[in-house]
């Protein structure tokens, strides 16, 4: 369900067209990446280490050169040696020297599963055996793959040069803690002091992968003429032109990158892992050559979420108000610095406002696959120990759950621990549509059951979006735009350029344009897209509306300042003509009208969410099932209400899987043992029940139409929401996920 102000305030926005890319993703006429055909195509495929740490002492790979069928084979001795360079990468940034050791490692592997080297053959098969034709001898070294394991002193070090940057301060030794941050705000000592009741507890969490369904899969072309084609599934095709002309020294304006369809990316999709290596191996070969990653190269050669531990100390007065607060986050960032701490230390606290706190933050490498980021990176695990300690307090104090929540809920005003000042913002809404729910006030009864609720943030990124328009003579647009669509973003935008033109989203032809065919367009992350190239669609609009009101001048012979635009109907001087009459006439007025605009938004949309869950534990096995789910969730403004629901619910399905089974679970050789999708137990149909959702709009102030980003805040709360349901099921509290059977029975045994 949602509200319905959007409906009835706009034409376009609010209401449920079908999307414009439907019909080609549900005949499988979508072009994804492996569908591609080129010419001479050739296959590659990757080496990868046996070993999670170790030394290379030497790569032959001169039995595989001799095999026939293969035509190319390339090792780091390919590639320019890289220097220390940080490339933002819209959602997160990297060292440049760092991406290519992992594209192919540089003198060490630091994980099962790094790749060491490539081929390319005339078929698959003959790829495959080249590989295995490799000879690598390594020198094995310890590994350590906990976090808090990697942090001692005599840890194994993953890099001799790495030091600690302590706030702008770099450590005198080596060391796998890579950054320390420390956010501060009023006196942490005297708000405990002021406390009746103080809570503190110690939270673990696994690393999980964000399990798209489309493996990695790249096809890169380097044409005679020196100019390199890429084709691949990405997040963002500017971005990974960026790396991929980075990592080979070549100037971007000679790389080209098509963003095929996407089989899902959830933040995995960000970093180049195949590109730079299909684009090396195709220079040599003089062929274009497509790679495609098998299950187990996703699950041990991406990144998935960091592993962390977490410890949270809450203090609050008799009536529940919130007086201190500290953290102390550390969190795995895999083989290479630069994991996802930052934003976790932003999000621990966000949801309240907390006069004293503290935050302490600890980036830290370990020898597992480098990190990603997964839906709101970072926040998940933060919520999953705060919302914790928050629904631990209520009981103490015996106040309802919610209304401690709302009691010290953050509002316009609050300023987060990290500094930022919020605007207005919607968690009090949130929270009180929870209130009000059909879910809320329902009874639970039976054995082993228990109702759960916690709160849930991701402040959304605006950065740099462009798109085009140009109008056609039948009155329908062509928009050319440079967003990866994910989740429905090619009608998201569309819907926004047809309200503010005043015609139907059918009117509108988006499409998604490669790297020479529109402007610089950051990545298809950060909640940010229906935001940011939503608001370059309503800019663009507005250009082509400026120029129909001069066209519309020249027919009524008369100044183009005394033409009015009103829902699509341009008037003056008593004459009216409506947008497709208009457009009729373009050919008659000085040719083609041609939209454009390039923005690039500062600041956060700031979206909050609640949920609440039921569960029920078999005390014979540990087995938690979810009996019912509502997502409630601020959207600002729900573009396609849809597509906001799908969004929640595809969130809170990721969460669940996260919360109940979901982990890289590692041996005592460090080596992930559950790298398919038959041992690594993600949720199916059968394990969830059909999400319920909320739409709340509360308008985002830094939006024409009060749009906010909607994709990353589902997965926030529901480990938190099913850990505090299984809390008042069992009486027992679990601070390690995922909370899986066999934690759950050993907990309640």
């Amino acid at each position: 369900m949602s509200t319905d102000t959007t409906a009835r305030k706009y034409k376009v926005l609010g209401t449920r067209p079908i999307r414009h890319d439907g019909v080609d993703k549900v005949t499988g006429r979508a072009i994804y990446t492996a569908d591609l055909q080129l010419t001479g195509l050739v296959h590659g495929q990757v080496l990868r280490s046996p070993h999670p740490h170790a030394k290379i002492k030497s790569i032959d790979t001169s039995a595989a050169e001799k095999l026939a069928g293969v035509l190319a084979v390339a090792t780091a001795a390919d590639f320019p040696d890289l220097k220390d360079k940080i490339a933002n990468l819209g959602e997160g940034s990297v060292n440049l020297a760092h991406l290519g050791a992992n594209v192919l490692a540089h003198g060490k592997v630091l994980y099962k599963g790094h790749a060491v080297a490539a081929v390319a053959a005339s078929s698959p098969h003959i790829a495959d055996e080249a590989i295995r034709l490799i000879k690598v001898v390594y020198e094995p070294l310890p590994a350590v793959t906990w976090v808090l394991d990697a942090m001692k002193a005599d840890a194994p070090l993953l890099h001799e040069d790495l030091r600690t940057d302590s706030m702008g301060k770099r450590g005198d030794r080596p060391t796998n803690v890579a950054t320390h941050l420390h956010f501060e705000k009023g006196d942490v000592a005297a708000g405990f002091e002021q406390a009746d009741v103080v809570v503190e507890r110690e939270f673990r969490t696994a690393s999980v992968h964000q399990g798209y369904i489309e493996p990695h899969a790249s096809t890169a072309h380097w044409n005679s003429d020196g100019h390199l084609t890429i084709w691949t599934s990405t997040q963002g095709a500017f971005t990974a032109r960026q790396q991929t002309a980075e990592l080979l020294q070549i100037p971007v304006s000679k790389v080209t990158v098509v963003p095929c369809e996407i089989g899902g990316g959830f933040g995995g999709k960000i970093a180049v892992y195949l590109e730079p290596v299909a684009a090396v191996l195709s220079r040599k070969c003089g062929r274009p050559v497509r790679m495609t990653m098998t299950r187990t190269d996703v699950f041990e050669g991406t990144g998935p979420t960091p592993g962390s531990f977490v410890r949270v100390k809450l203090g609050a007065k008799k009536d529940g108000t919130l007086t201190a607060a500290e953290a102390y986050l550390a969190y795995d960032a895999g083989a290479f610095p630069g994991g996802m701490i930052g934003p976790g230390c932003m999000c621990i606290f966000s949801c309240y406002d907390i006069p004293h706190a503290v935050v302490d933050g600890y980036d830290v490498c370990n020898n597992k696959p480098k990190t990603q980021a997964y839906r709101a990176p970072g926040a998940t695990q933060a919520a999953f120990a705060c919302e914790q300690v928050v629904d631990e307090l209520a009981d103490k104090l015996k106040i309802d759950p919610i209304e401690l929540r709302l009691k010290n809920a953050a509002k316009e005003g609050t300023r987060r621990v990290d500094g930022p000042v919020y605007p207005r913002v919607g968690l009090v809404e949130c929270l009180e549509a929870a209130r009000s729910s059909d879910h809320w006030k329902s009874k639970l009864t039976g054995k082993n059951r228990g109702r759960g609720i916690a709160a849930g943030f991701w402040f959304n990124i605006g950065l740099k979006s462009s798109c085009a328009a140009n109008v056609n003579p039948d009155g329908t647009v062509t928009l050319t735009e440079g967003s990866t669509d994910i989740g429905g973003t090619r009608t998201s935008i569309a819907m926004q350029l047809a309200e503010t033109l005043g015609i139907t989203a059918e009117d509108v032809q988006p499409h998604v344009g490669d790297t020479d065919s529109v402007g610089y367009t950051d990545v298809t992350g950060g909640s940010r897209v229906t935001f940011a190239t939503g608001l370059a669609a309503y800019e663009c609009a507005l250009d082509i509306q400026e120029q129909m009101r001069h066209r519309a001048a020249i027919l009524w012979e008369c100044e183009a300042a005394k033409v009015t635009c009103t829902d699509g109907v341009y008037s003056a001087n008593g004459k009216s003509m409506p947008f497709k009459e208009l457009a009729a006439n373009l050919t008659h007025t000085g040719g083609p009208v041609v939209g454009r605009a390039s923005v690039s938004p500062e600041g956060s949309t700031n979206a909050f969410g609640v949920h609440i869950a039921d569960v029920e534990v078999d005390p014979d096995t540990g087995k938690t099932t979810v009996l019912r789910y509502t997502s409630i969730q601020d959207a600002g403004c729900a573009v396609h209400p849809s597509y906001v629901e799908g969004q929640m619910q595809g969130g809170a399905v990721q969460g669940i899987g996260w919360a109940l089974n979901e982990e890289y679970f590692f041996d005592e050789r460090h080596t992930m043992r559950n790298h398919s999708f038959l041992d690594y137990r993600m949720p199916t149909a059968l394990d969830v029940p059909m999400i319920e959702t909320i739409i709340v709009e509360v308008p985002n102030p830094t939006h024409p139409y009060g749009v906010r980003g909607v994709g990353e805040t589902p997965i926030v709360a529901p480990p938190a929401t099913i850990a505090n349901a299984l809390h008042k099921a069992t009486g027992t509290r679990l601070t390690d996920l995922p909370m899986s059977p066999p934690k759950v029975w050993k907990a309640i045994s």
